[in-house]
């Protein structure tokens, strides 16, 4: 396992952790952007009204309406992106992480326009009937690059297990064992029964069950989100004062966080951004080809309010609930997981400004002096009885370290290599900084709901990331069927059941490392390809506004092109 893991991390640096990814990424929103005229901002008020059917002719050729495919899109992206990917980016790159979501959000607004557009525009009919679409029809049937579309639809096979399947369910099984303690595979196995129930009747049942949850869910954890924040209404307007702060100086150590470097809160915060909205990745235009339209620009700008709502709206709101409750500079009591656990050579202290540089340098990717241990940890009723090495989790000094072993207190000797516990029974608890879902939690447990904050989070996580892998097993099997036609959907789709089921008790270590490289395999061949497609792209835009001060003379929206 430690092998795979290590291959994945060696991949990683290579794809979305390399210093080229997010600068690629944010470039490319940037460059239509303006090429285009900010459509994210011309054309917001136009995709509302495309949105509520105004347009609609009959006899539109597709399998949804434009609202049922904005929902199953949302579906894809609203989910644990949203609640432990903030606080992920938040515990790691400090508060201007959230800025460069942000920034990823507003960029990504006419990214999902173009990859949208374009999809629908050389979408097919496939052998059942159904509509197939997706950026693997335009690399192909435009650009003539079979080979960059059997790659992009590679990544989405890929990525519809590290991005929409594995995480997803690992989370909910996680949250719902902490806050019910119901055993993770009993989750597993009952959501997995639910998943294979829905998917089986394809995108006109995938799209009728997110057309109902993902407005009751997004509704309910808006609703929360604002009663906590309200709860600390005093501490808002210091929230954005954070936020902008330190967006070009890093933000300093404070309480237990150890301080976080301008790059390290520009990689999470646009990483995050990512992973939350997708934009750029080319999934959600699979679940926007499906939609009924005469043309394919107004699909796309349906496809604008997508990082609006899912970013701009419900993750802003996580954020300002992890900040204004505080809980990301303080230390709770938590079992650590072995990949959020360093052991540093010598003995460290929070209260040394030098100790804490030294880390904050290693944390950061910077050059330092910090050193992992390697050694032997003497354990006694539980407690270490020697010195010379400091225990770290979630990148903060551990408190009240205890060890144990079957759930009861360890006594012996552990071997500690390259600051691992080399003993994968051994488990470790104490007080350290929070991240991901945990940190996000105990937030929503400060102030107005107090214990009861937890079940917000519980039910919402749930809701989202079951949606979300709704979503992209229909991804998924839009990319088979290019790859290998209609007969090898429902293999696939019994093999995603299976791998929804394993991931709720598999090591989670490994499923995010599988999401991280996941995600860049099919961004960087769409990026690729619609910037290859940026002059077909603008004459599509002309000519749907031509097109429509011709049907809709009087039409105020007639004067935005």
């Amino acid at each position: 396992m430690d092998s795979i893991n290590h291959f994945f991390l060696w991949l990683d640096q290579y794809l979305g952790s390399a210093s080229y990814f997010p600068i690629v990424l944010i470039g490319v929103g940037l460059f239509f952007t303006f090429y285009l005229k900010f459509p994210q901002i011309r054309y917001f008020k136009h995709a509302f009204k495309i949105t509520r059917g105004k347009y609609d002719k009959a006899g539109d050729e597709g399998d949804t309406s434009h609202f049922q495919a904005l929902t199953t899109a949302l579906s894809g992206t609203v989910g644990t992106g949203n609640i432990g990917g903030v606080g992920l980016a938040i515990a790691i790159g400090g508060p201007a992480a959230l800025f460069w979501m942000w920034a990823t959000a507003f960029a990504g607004m006419t990214t999902k326009f173009v990859e949208v557009t374009l999809s629908h525009k050389y979408r097919v009919k496939a052998e059942d009937g159904s509509i197939a679409g997706g950026p693997m029809y335009y690399m192909e049937r435009k650009l003539g690059y079979k080979w960059l579309a059997i790659m992009f639809a590679i990544g989405i096979v890929i990525s519809s297990f590290g991005t929409g399947n594995m995480p997803q369910i690992n989370n909910i099984a996680s949250g719902i064992n902490e806050t019910f303690h119901i055993d993770k595979w009993v989750t597993g196995l009952v959501l997995a029964v639910l998943l294979g129930m829905v998917i089986v009747g394809g995108i006109h049942r995938i799209a009728k069950v997110t057309a109902t949850v993902v407005p009751f869910m997004a509704v309910t954890y808006i609703i929360g989100a604002l009663a906590v924040i309200g709860a600390n209404y005093e501490n808002i307007l210091p929230s954005f004062g954070m936020i902008f702060s330190n967006l070009f100086s890093g933000t300093a150590a404070t309480g237990g966080f150890l301080g976080a470097s301008v790059a390290f809160a520009w990689n999470k915060g646009v990483g995050r951004g990512l992973f939350s909205n997708e934009a750029g990745q080319g999934s959600a235009p699979i679940a926007h080809a499906a939609a009924k339209a005469h043309e394919p620009v107004s699909e796309g700008m349906v496809s604008i309010l997508e990082p609006f709502i899912d970013t701009i709206i419900i993750c802003t709101l996580t954020g300002l609930v992890i900040l204004s409750s505080g809980v990301w500079t303080k230390k709770y009591q938590n079992t650590f997981e072995p990949a959020d656990m360093k052991i540093f050579a010598g003995t460290l202290e929070d209260s040394n400004k030098d100790d804490v540089d030294k880390v904050f340098r290693y944390y950061n990717k910077l050059p330092s002096d910090a050193l992992l241990y390697n050694g032997v940890i003497s354990v006694k009723k539980g407690e270490a009885v020697n010195s010379g090495f400091t225990v770290f989790n979630s990148r903060s000094f551990a408190e009240n370290v205890i060890f144990k072993r079957e759930d009861k207190l360890f006594n012996g000797e552990l071997n500690v290599k390259d600051g691992q516990i080399t003993d994968q029974e051994v488990s470790v608890s104490g007080k350290s900084l929070l991240h991901s879902v945990r940190l996000t939690t105990k937030a929503f447990m400060e102030g107005f709901f107090g214990e009861w904050g937890q079940y917000i989070v519980t039910i919402g996580l749930l809701l989202f990331a079951f949606s979300t892998a709704i979503a992209w097993s229909y991804y998924g099997d839009r990319a088979i069927t290019y790859l290998l036609g209609t007969g090898a959907v429902l293999p696939y789709r019994i093999v995603y059941i299976l791998g929804f089921f394993v991931a709720s008790f598999a090591d989670t270590t490994l499923i995010w490392n599988i999401a991280a490289v996941s995600i860049a395999m099919s961004t960087l061949p769409n990026l690729f390809g619609i910037m290859m497609l940026h002059k077909d792209m603008k004459q599509t835009v002309s000519d749907y506004w031509k097109q429509f001060k011709l049907e809709h003379p009087d039409d105020p929206d007639a004067d935005k092109s």
